[in-house]
């Protein structure tokens, strides 16, 4: 009885120490369960050779990723990625932050107008791009209307078909549906920028350009930083909108990193070589995450 008695009362004890830590353990295991599992799953199949003809599961080393390096088509990608997330994400910022100083000063209609504007960012982005798409559609579509007014007469601007007007027609889909978000969140970082600071640079007779780079800009930095950090993660994900517009093309003009993976893993099915590539895009978006933090000093 003793022995049960001790060992009872250190079972007691362990339990009492680590009470918050047993309580959150299943949460934990099954979010690694959830999360890790895939990756080292995706981990193991890019060192195999898995296609629609092939079901090798042998070790192959590094025969996918040397594929990588030897893909065109997977670099442009890439390219087209960054260029869309390069344009798109400076625009969603400073029309944000434009729309949030408007609606900072108390306004009539202030709400109504303030959830019209958020409107867009709870759509599906696939509605999004389908809804654009007959918005640019040539015989159909307002916007041709309004600009054949404009211009006085019929003009064919072929906004999902002609390689200069494509990224156009991506980039203003991407920034209406997201600006808004930009705008919440800098928004509730204005209204709680110092009003003295504010005040007291205005009686000194400083420019407000002065006053947004060593008054504003300091105060909302961390806010800033996490809304880019947000929104280029997400734009270098793109992928419903640019399908719904443009399918990738002309040809693959406007092809992003996730259609191409899509197109390779679903379409042609080369299972290995796009758990290759998904590893390359997590090694690129680590590096890049990381960098951003350290230089934001978000983490020590």
């Amino acid at each position: 009885m003793s022995d049960r008695s001790s060992l009872a009362h250190r079972t007691s004890i362990f339990v009492d120490r680590h009470f918050k830590y047993l309580m959150v353990a299943p949460a934990i295991f099954i979010l690694l369960l959830i999360g890790v599992f895939p990756l080292i799953y995706s981990l193991i199949v890019s060192f195999q050779n898995l296609t629609m003809t092939e079901s090798d599961t042998a070790f192959h080393g590094l025969l996918q990723y040397k594929q990588l390096f030897k893909d065109a088509r997977l670099w442009w990608a890439l390219a087209h990625t960054a260029a869309i997330t390069a344009i798109a994400l400076p625009l969603e910022l400073v029309l944000g932050y434009l729309l949030a100083l408007l609606f900072l000063e108390k306004m009539p209609g202030r709400q109504i107008f303030i959830s019209l504007i958020v409107l867009p960012t709870v759509l599906s982005p696939i509605v999004a791009g389908a809804t654009w798409r007959l918005m640019f559609d040539v015989r159909f579509g307002p916007i041709g209307q309004i600009i054949n007014f404009i211009v006085g007469s019929p003009t064919t601007m072929l906004w999902t078909v002609n390689p200069n007007l494509v990224y156009p027609a991506i980039i203003i889909c991407e920034v209406w549906q997201w600006t808004p978000f930009m705008f919440l969140l800098l928004m509730a970082a204005l209204s709680n920028v110092d009003q003295s600071q504010l005040e007291a640079a205005e009686l000194d007779g400083a420019s407000y350009w002065r006053v947004l780079r060593q008054i504003i800009i300091p105060a909302i930095k961390p806010v800033i930083a996490i809304a880019l950090l947000i929104r280029g993660l997400d734009l270098f994900r793109i992928f419903d909108i640019v399908w719904a517009l443009t399918q990738g093309g002309p040809g693959t003009m406007t092809e992003t990193i996730s259609l191409y993976a899509y197109v390779i893993g679903f379409v042609q099915f080369e299972t290995s070589y796009t758990a290759a590539v998904a590893f390359l895009v997590i090694a690129i978006l680590t590096v890049v995450v990381t960098w951003v933090l350290r230089r934001t000093e978000l983490v020590k």
